[in-house]
């Protein structure tokens, strides 16, 4: 995996001198089992999700049924921060990833999906491909990755603030 051009620690934030490497935070990434997406309403305010998700090929992939309000934001603005991590203050490490969502149509691209998140959450999560969404009927989804921008690790305890930076 590339990752990031540049990693860098912002001594502002923190008492810890040593930035979090990007393979820690590549870590984080694929290992969490709940990430919070935001995206923005087309009047401006922010609207705030739990979902499941999957980290590979370099970028974030998460599920949406075509009528949810994540959909009708991400069609007017498709910038998101997709964060997850510890609801701790001294423990654990959040990571913050900012980006662009773009929505994947390509029956390779969504059996990648299907694949992944059925190794990570097990049959709750089954998908099967059906032309450019996953599920069919009711139940049918549409998939977006998020390739980051910049994505931020808070370490805790000691607490310390890295910034990778792509592109």
């Amino acid at each position: 995996m590339p990752g990031p051009h540049l990693s860098r620690l912002d001594p502002r934030y923190g008492d810890d001198p040593t930035p979090a490497s990007w393979a820690r935070t590549d870590q984080l990434l694929a290992d969490a089992e709940l990430y919070w997406l935001s995206t923005v309403r087309a009047d401006g305010r922010p609207h705030v999700t739990p979902l499941i998700g999957a980290w590979f090929d370099d970028r974030f992939h998460f599920v949406s049924g075509a009528r949810e309000q994540k959909v009708h934001n991400l069609a007017v603005n498709p910038q998101v921060a997709v964060t997850t991590g510890a609801n701790a203050w001294a423990a654990g490490t959040d990571v913050v990833l900012e980006g662009t969502a773009q929505r994947l149509t390509e029956p390779a691209q969504l059996q990648a999906f299907a694949d992944a998140t059925f190794a990570k959450y097990g049959e709750a999560w089954q998908f099967t491909v059906h032309g450019d969404v996953v599920g069919d009927g009711d139940h049918a989804a549409w998939v977006f990755a998020v390739a980051p921008a910049k994505v931020l690790t808070f370490g805790k305890d000691p607490h310390a603030q890295t910034a990778h930076l792509f592109g």
